[in-house]
């Protein structure tokens, strides 16, 4: 497995988020984490990461424990991140914006600003505009853009769909499946099933910061139980 996540338990504060959650993905998958807001997805995505590092458990890259690695370790080993309020810097223009990420990296490979701008053309028509003028979808666009300019194995992506027009949700579909054809393996977080049985292979659900149910993504689909019982808002 690319990446394994075994029993981990992260808090905040003495809040105790999650609890004993366990998830695999591997090489070349797309696996999305389904739930609820507030359940507990972004605090996986950022346990791994190493923003919110766990308590206990372990979480291996490669058979390489991570757990307990700070953030800009674990980027350079091939973990790209976005998080759901994608960071993007609003003094900065789109451009600068990506140059920054492919500088603080320390990996080579497909991506680049060509292959990127090729991805969201969009950004290319914004090169010069300033961060705090782009738009949600356009943020996002962004946001897709400088994780992959670190050329990650394994990218986070944390709500991609969320507060987007259908018209840019179906980019958005196509846009991660070209990403995925690069070789480049897919965890993201999302509470929009629709979207999410369209872009990965297998979903985890999570409720009360512990993984309840997990299978195919049409599998998911079909059982109307437990989309009832836990991701019916």
């Amino acid at each position: 497995m690319l990446l394994e996540v075994s029993n981990i338990d992260t808090y905040y504060g003495t809040s105790h988020v999650l609890q004993g959650v366990s998830l695999s993905v591997g090489e070349g998958e797309v696996v999305a984490l389904l739930g609820r807001n507030g359940v507990g997805k972004t605090t996986t995505l950022r346990s791994i990461i190493g923003l919110t590092p766990p308590k206990r458990g372990s979480i291996t890259l490669l058979d390489r424990e991570i757990c307990g690695q700070p953030a800009y370790t674990i980027a350079r080993l091939g973990v790209g991140y976005m998080p759901d309020d994608l960071r993007i810097f609003p003094d900065l223009t789109t451009e600068e914006n990506l140059e920054i990420a492919r500088r603080l990296s320390k990996r080579t490979g497909h991506w680049n600003r060509d292959r990127v701008i090729e991805l969201f053309p969009k950004l290319g028509d914004l090169a010069k505009a300033r961060g705090m003028n782009l738009s949600g979808g356009e943020k996002k666009m962004l946001g897709i853009g400088r994780a992959l300019m670190a050329n990650p194995r394994l990218i986070l992506l944390d709500e991609p769909s969320e507060g987007l027009a259908p018209l840019v949700v179906a980019n958005l579909i196509e846009v991660l499946g070209k990403i995925h054809e690069q070789g480049v393996t897919i965890l993201l977080a999302d509470q929009n099933l629709k979207f999410c049985r369209k872009v990965c292979h297998r979903g985890y659900i999570i409720e009360k910061g512990m993984i309840q149910h997990e299978g195919r993504m049409e599998e998911i689909w079909n059982n109307e139980e437990i989309i009832r019982k836990y991701l019916v808002v």
